[in-house]
């Protein structure tokens, strides 16, 4: 399971560990922007994957030139681009640690377009001879949320990459020059 932070891995890994899986974890998120940023996010998942004793299996690469690479012709785009990007490689993983399925914690999220990583996904799945798990996790994102404030985990503010922290700040109107 490609995991895009601890707060958003919480409520999924529970829920398919109740539906009787046991997830091996993944993280390779060369979108997070700044570094410092991408580094409390891997730090307080790594924090969290200890404490549950949980399966993972780390591309720890902060590669910003890899996502801008796969983005900068298409902003417009970049959602679409990013979620290919992270789950080939989590779909490459997978495969190389025999596994026969994976997912991703973006499903949580109510931000995010699911119809577009539910496609992607399956595109995915069957370049490389796996199932895309699809679940429908938004549900649980407020429970999720909540569990990782009770758990004093890092609680980013925006997605990620560079162009949603400029969006973040656009749309709370501090965004002054």
């Amino acid at each position: 399971m490609h995991c895009c932070c601890a707060p958003c891995s919480v409520s999924c890994i529970s829920s398919l560990i109740t539906e009787g899986l046991k997830p091996n974890l993944f993280w390779f998120n060369p979108n997070i922007h700044p570094y410092s940023e991408y580094k409390q996010r891997y730090d307080c998942f790594v924090s969290f994957v200890e404490k549950e004793n949980l399966d993972v299996t780390s591309l720890n690469v902060y590669d910003l030139g890899l996502f801008i690479k796969e983005v900068y012709t298409e902003t417009e785009n970049r959602c679409e681009r990013c979620y290919r990007l992270r789950l080939e490689k989590t779909a490459s993983a997978a495969v190389n640690a025999g596994l026969n399925a994976f997912s991703t914690t973006l499903l949580i999220s109510p931000y995010q377009d699911h119809k577009k990583i539910k496609h992607i996904g399956e595109e995915t799945a069957k370049k490389y001879c796996l199932e895309f798990l699809y679940r429908d996790f938004r549900p649980l994102f407020r429970s999720g949320q909540s569990a990782a404030r009770e758990n004093k985990m890092y609680m980013q503010k925006y997605c990620g990459c560079i162009f949603s922290e400029e969006e973040r700040y656009k749309k709370t109107g501090s965004f002054d020059l």
